[in-house]
């Protein structure tokens, strides 16, 4: 048995049965769960990782157009 790390519900699953990397979703509280380590067993969520990757994809995007506005506010400033 091992917890949801999200909502903490126990999850009683067959270990036997699961590889890890295999994802699944929580009954009590629907988030998409990947197995993260056979021994002991460990969950974490899924969607985290793609999460992260979203934000630094957004973060370096916004970090550049800030770039950007400074470099067109001090071209303004010359002129």
């Amino acid at each position: 048995m091992v917890n949801c790390p999200k909502c903490d519900t126990v999850i009683d699953l067959d270990e036997d049965e699961l590889d890890e990397g295999d994802t699944l979703t929580c009954e009590e509280c629907g988030a998409e769960l990947s197995v993260s380590s056979l021994d002991p067993l460990e969950l974490e969520l899924a969607e985290e990782e793609e999460d992260e990757e979203e934000e630094d994809e957004d973060f370096d995007y916004d970090e550049d157009e800030e770039e950007e506005e400074d470099e067109e506010d001090e071209e303004e400033d010359w002129h």
